[in-house]
């Protein structure tokens, strides 16, 4: 018997659609374009850079046939700006903007967007930050400046921004609602188990206060007692 599937994305299925986020990359040789399910790629002429789905840049990598160019928003400056607006503002940093579709176009997201090249913004997270940054670390570690530097940055605004979604859980016992945008996807398949459990359990209480209040308001039906305390208020009231 199969077991029931989880809502939503595992970590695993998270980081694994994160692959086709496109990276830039300086090929160290000639290589012709590949036809891909999801289009061709460009060929590749050193030293001009090209752009290149993550798990292609990172197989060439381990091949020694090209170099990659870590996103600008990775570097450990535009990280450590980042943190300092996480630790002080209650709410997330604000995502890249979206590009602008027109009617006849289809809008792209995640991981279909160039977030990750070596020419977006480097003052905000994409979708699949910690994923890109993860593997970027462990598989071309050399390319970047200070490797060590951006692994501790990476870890602090992960802890953070950690910290975020566990205070926005108190604010739904609170009844209250709670801002999610500038989340990241992995951040939103690690959170979404303990969000989950945290809604059902109020969804629970909620409803065990209304068939409580139900209850009391049959009893009250039966015997008499609400029926009486109206009179006794309109006769306070003349």
């Amino acid at each position: 018997m199969a077991l029931p599937l989880q809502p939503g994305l595992s970590p695993p299925e998270v980081a694994f659609l994160c692959e086709m986020e496109l990276v830039t990359v300086i090929p160290r040789q000639r290589l012709e374009g590949l036809q891909l399910l999801g289009g061709s790629t460009p060929p590749l002429n050193p030293p001009y850079r090209a752009s290149l789905p993550l798990w292609l840049a990172l197989l060439l990598k381990r091949q020694r046939r090209a170099n990659i160019l870590p996103p600008p928003w990775l570097s450990p400056t535009s990280l450590d700006a980042i943190l300092q607006h996480e630790t002080s503002s209650p709410q997330f940093s604000d995502p890249p903007p979206l590009p602008y579709a027109s009617s006849t176009s289809i809008p792209a997201s995640p991981p279909f967007l160039p977030s990750a090249t070596a020419e977006v913004a480097s003052d905000a997270l994409p979708y699949h930050w910690l994923e890109v940054g993860e593997m970027l670390l462990e598989g071309a570690s050399d390319d970047f400046p200070e490797p060590d530097t951006v692994r501790r940055l990476m870890r602090d605004l992960r802890e953070v921004r950690l910290a975020k979604m566990r205070a926005g859980v108190d604010v739904l016992e609170g009844g209250r609602e709670i801002k999610m945008n500038g989340v990241g996807a992995m951040e939103i398949a690690e959170g979404r188990a303990f969000i989950g459990q945290v809604v059902d359990g109020l969804r629970k209480i909620g409803a065990g206060k209304e068939t409580s209040r139900r209850e009391r308001e049959a009893e009250e039906r039966e015997t008499g007692v609400g029926k009486a305390g109206d009179e006794d208020e309109d006769e306070m009231d003349i």
